[in-house]
């Protein structure tokens, strides 16, 4: 099943500090998704200055398990970058 997930920063005056600080080990870990054929696609949500406030990412997982998993490891969740996650399952259109 494929999730699309949505992910807001902080809005804290430190939040894009700490975002910028843990932004490494979380590229780290979605490179290990995309080994596992996990990552399909995703990046950064800005504002309308062009400034990181959120990301976007569409996974390709097998069980809700394996979502769950991802939501309680990715560095950008548990360091405190993300406020609110959304995270949904997602039909891509064929047209």
């Amino acid at each position: 099943m494929q999730y699309v997930v949505h992910a807001y920063d902080y809005t804290t005056a430190d939040a894009f500090d700490r975002r910028m600080a843990v932004r490494p080990a979380h590229l780290a870990y979605v490179r290990e998704l995309k080994a596992k054929g996990q990552f399909i696609f995703g990046g950064a949500l800005l504002d309308p200055a062009g400034k990181m406030i959120g990301s976007m990412l569409l996974l390709d997982l097998e069980t809700e398990e394996q979502l769950t998993d991802y939501l309680l490891s990715d560095p950008y969740i548990v360091e405190g970058v993300w406020e609110k996650v959304d995270a949904k399952p997602f039909r891509k259109a064929d047209v």
